[in-house]
C-alpha cells in the first residue's frame, strides 16, 4: 500500500477533522484536513494519486456537489461520503452516481481505516492501469521504439516528447551505435510532421564533390553530367524532417551555405536563381565533440550555435546496464520472427556477462549479438573477445546495492526465459504474484516489455 497517498478529508466539523485526521496519520497517511469543500476541489487534478473523504452536509458546496465536481475531473478519483442520521438514502443514491462508499457517523477507527486503505489500493491500481496502457500505446505504436527503463532512458524519453511537437531544430550526440538515427526517426514519428517525408543523408558517406548536388538539387546543364533537373534533399524533406549525420563531415565550404538555409529557410538548386521556401526541421547528428572542433577552426562556431538550440546526449550502453537484458530480449525477439527460430533461454550468467560487458558499439553491437544467439543458440559464445568479465560497478558498494543489483537481474532473467509471462517468473522465482509484483515495479521492470503471451 502507498502510504505516501494522500487523503483529503473534508468537514466542517473541527472535531471529526482532528479525529479522523489523527487517525489516519498514525497510520502514516499523508492527511490533508479542510473544513471547505471549494478547497479541496482546488487541490484534486486528474492524476491526483489519492483518495476523497467528505462529509455530505456542509454549508457552502456540499459533499454531494464536491463529489460531482471530481468525477467530472476524473471518474476514477474514490470518494468516500460521511453521512450523518437520516443521510443513508441519498448516501445509497450517490453510490449510484460514482461515489465509493460511505460511513455513518459515528464511526470506528478501524472503519474508516478499513475503507481508505481498500479505496486507495483501487486507485494505485488504476493509475498503474493506466500508465500502462500509456507505455503499451507508445511501445506497440508504428517505427521506432525507445527502450528502456532506467533513470537516463526515462529522462530521454521525456526530453524527446517534449521537443517533438515543436518546430525546433535538434541536434543529437552520442557515440557510435547509440542510436542516433533511430532516435531522429522516432522524433519525426512523434511530431507533427509524421505524414511528410524523413530524408537522411549521412554526410560522411558522400564524396565532396557530390553532396552539394544532393542536399541542394540541380537544374539541368548545371554542370556537365546534370541531364536533366534534380530534386535535392533539402527540397524533397519540405513539410518533413532532413536528418544530418555525422554532420561533423560537412565540408567546410557547404557548412556556410547549410547556416544560410537555417536561417532563411530558402535554398536555390544549383544552376537556379529561383528561391525555393522550405518548411522543414533539421536534425543533425554527430560521435563528435563539435564546440572542440568549432575551437579548432574544423567546424564552423555559428553553425554550431545554430545547430545547438534543443541538444539531446544519447546515454552509452554501458551508462544504462540495467536497460541491456530488456534490449537483448527485443532484439532477440525481432532476430527470431526474421529467421523463424526459436530463442535459446538465456540463463542468469549470460545475463550477467551481458550485464559486465562496456560495450564499445553500444546498441549496435548488442544487437549484432542477440541475432547470433538467435541463430547459434547455445553455441554463440558470450566471452567478448575472451575479455576479463568483472563485476559491474553498483551505484555504491554496500551489501544492499549488491543485493537489489542481483535481485533485479535474476528477476530480468526470468522474465526474458518466459518471454514476460508472470505465471511462470513467479513459479520458477518461488514467489507470491503480490511479491513479484511489488519487486518489478522497484526495479522498473514491465512484463510487456518481454513480449509473452497474456497470462
Amino acid at each position: 500500500m502507498n502510504h505516501d497517498a494522500t487523503v483529503i478529508l473534508v468537514d466542517d466539523d473541527p472535531h471529526v477533522r482532528l479525529s479522523a485526521g489523527q487517525t489516519l496519520e498514525l497510520e502514516d497517511y499523508q492527511v490533508l484536513a479542510l473544513a471547505d469543500a471549494r478547497q479541496a476541489l482546488a487541490r484534486i487534478t486528474p492524476d491526483f494519486a489519492g483518495v476523497v473523504v467528505t462529509d455530505i452536509n456542509m454549508p457552502g458546496m456540499s459533499g454531494l456537489e464536491l463529489l460531482q465536481q471530481i468525477k467530472q475531473l476524473d471518474s476514477d478519483i474514490p470518494v468516500i461520503l460521511i453521512t450523518g442520521f437520516g443521510d443513508i438514502s441519498m448516501a445509497v443514491g450517490a453510490i449510484r452516481n460514482g461515489a465509493y462508499d460511505f460511513i455513518e457517523k459515528p464511526f470506528s477507527a478501524d472503519l474508516l481505516l478499513d475503507v481508505v486503505h481498500r479505496a486507495l489500493e483501487k486507485r494505485t491500481l488504476t493509475l498503474e492501469n493506466r500508465t500502462l496502457r500509456q507505455e503499451l500505446q507508445a511501445q506497440s505504436a508504428p517505427g521506432p521504439r525507445i527502450i528502456g527503463s532506467s533513470p537516463a532512458i526515462l529522462q530521454l524519453r521525456q526530453l524527446v516528447l517534449t521537443v517533438a511537437d515543436t518546430p525546433a531544430d535538434v541536434l543529437l550526440m552520442g557515440e557510435t551505435g547509440t542510436g542516433k538515427d533511430l532516435l531522429a526517426r522516432y522524433i519525426h514519428e512523434h511530431s507533427p510532421r509524421r505524414e511528410r517525408n524523413f530524408v537522411a543523408i549521412n554526410c560522411g558517406g558522400v564524396p565532396e564533390t557530390l553532396i552539394e548536388s544532393e542536399l541542394f538539387g540541380h537544374e539541368k546543364g548545371a554542370f556537365t553530367d546534370a541531364r536533366e533537373r534534380r530534386i535535392g534533399k533539402l527540397e524533397h524533406a519540405n513539410g518533413g524532417t532532413l536528418f544530418l549525420d555525422e554532420i561533423e563531415s560537412m565540408p567546410m565550404s557547404l557548412q556556410i551555405k547549410l547556416l544560410r538555409v537555417l536561417e532563411e529557410r530558402t535554398i536555390e538548386r544549383l544552376g537556379s536563381n529561383t528561391l525555393i521556401p522550405l518548411d522543414l526541421r533539421i536534425i543533425a547528428a554527430t560521435k563528435a565533440d563539435l564546440r572542440a572542433l568549432a575551437e579548432t577552426g574544423e567546424f564552423r562556431e555559428d553553425l554550431y550555435y545554430r545547430l545547438n538550440v534543443v541538444r539531446i546526449d544519447i546515454p552509452p550502453l554501458r551508462a544504462r546496464p540495467q536497460d541491456i537484458p530488456m534490449l537483448f530480449q527485443h532484439f532477440a525477439l525481432l532476430a527470431s520472427s526474421l529467421y523463424e527460430r526459436e530463442i535459446p533461454p538465456l540463463s542468469p550468467e549470460r545475463i550477467h556477462r551481458l550485464m559486465s560487458h562496456d560495450w564499445p558499439g553500444n546498441v549496435r553491437e548488442l544487437r549484432n549479438l542477440a541475432e547470433r544467439y538467435v541463430l547459434l543458440g547455445e553455441a554463440c559464445t558470450f566471452d567478448f573477445d575472451d575479455r576479463p568479465i568483472t563485476e559491474p560497478e553498483p551505484v555504491t558498494q554496500g551489501l544492499a546495492a549488491r543485493v537489489e543489483h542481483f535481485e533485479r537481474t535474476l528477476i530480468q532473467a526470468e522474465l526474458a526465459r518466459h518471454g514476460g509471462s508472470i505465471k511462470h517468473t513467479l513459479e520458477s522465482l518461488q514467489l507470491p504474484r503480490k511479491t513479484l509484483y511489488d519487486k518489478m515495479k522497484k526495479h522498473g521492470l514491465d512484463k510487456n516489455d518481454y513480449r509473452g503471451e497474456p497470462d
